[in-house]
């Protein structure tokens, strides 16, 4: 287990008139869990492993006994709590979040309001809830439309329009990952050819140690490891080239932990630069593996009541 202070107030200062904000975001490899003051400032934070080999309820009862920790280490009432998940959530349930066995089946809201008792509780797809910390502190704060690409686990994007996220109809905009590549029709799905497991996969493949970290690593000059990584990666340009077309945006942030490989980023702003007429500014979020996280206590933030 891993604790991190990030910078804002100090634990011991009070959190003034208003409570903490819980903020908590799950992910395929990885769940970060933290507190904040009333303005949003995180005071600490925790990042566990997910274990989704163990399946979704054990990933989601350790995350809750460890926001139950944080909140009692810091005292006070918990005013709202935003929770980041991977896939499109519902009431009832969760769609399109395979990389956990039963997610599909969680109810979030409804566990965090019964286990910690806090009234106000904001879900909302991971990606989503990075793009609104980029919005509010990051990247996007001067940039309009945005475009957030997630290379993390798997491989989804978020738009962002005149401050506002964009959900789409179904609250399923920016899922690239179910894109179609390759052929013959229907081919098979982006995630499957560029994403972190699949790069994890390909280095098996190869007799790579470390994963896709290691293959992107061992990638930097001319060879048979290159070649394997490039033709996986320009599905993934051919895809960004077709969502920067639509879209035409600002800036494109990069977030997740393949976005930190500089050879990946390298590669997709040559890409991008080569076909595009208008080529947007391409950058590495500041925030590193903490996007969503902000992001869901953001989330919290803006979901407090207004007070009279």
């Amino acid at each position: 287990m891993t604790s991190v202070r990030l910078p804002g107030r100090s634990a011991a200062v009070d959190s003034g008139e208003h409570g903490l904000l819980l903020g908590v975001d799950f992910g395929g490899t990885k769940m970060a869990v933290g507190v904040a003051d009333g303005q949003g400032r995180l005071l600490a934070h925790e990042r566990v492993p997910t274990h989704a080999e163990q399946g979704a309820p054990q990933a989601l009862e350790r995350a809750l006994t460890l926001a139950a920790k944080l909140v009692a280490a810091h005292g006070g009432t918990v005013d709202a709590a935003g929770i980041a998940s991977p896939g499109v959530v519902r009431p009832d349930g969760i769609d399109l979040a395979p990389n956990v066995p039963g997610w599909e089946r969680l109810r979030l809201a409804e566990a965090v309001r019964a286990r910690l008792g806090v009234a106000t509780v904001a879900v909302d797809n991971d990606l989503n809830a990075a793009a609104l910390a980029e919005l509010r502190l990051g990247a996007l704060r001067d940039a309009d439309p945005g475009l957030v690409v997630g290379l993390g686990t798997g491989v989804a994007a978020a738009v962002t329009v005149r401050g506002t996220v964009l959900a789409g109809h179904h609250g399923a905009a920016g899922e690239i990952g179910y894109a179609v590549s390759g052929t013959p029709w229907p081919g098979t799905m982006l995630e499957l050819e560029f994403s972190g497991r699949a790069l994890d996969g390909l280095a098996a493949e190869l007799g790579v140690a470390g994963g896709a970290a290691g293959l992107a690593d061992r990638s930097g000059a001319p060879g048979a490891l290159r070649a394997a990584l490039l033709t996986r990666l320009d599905e993934l340009a051919r895809h960004l080239v077709t969502c920067c077309l639509l879209l035409d945006p600002q800036r494109v942030v990069l977030v997740g932990g393949m976005a930190g490989s500089e050879l990946i980023r390298g590669l997709l702003t040559d890409r991008l630069t080569e076909v595009l007429p208008h080529r947007p500014e391409l950058v590495l979020s500041r925030f590193a593996d903490d996007a969503a996280l902000l992001g869901a206590v953001t989330l919290a933030r803006e979901a407090v009541p207004a007070q009279v």
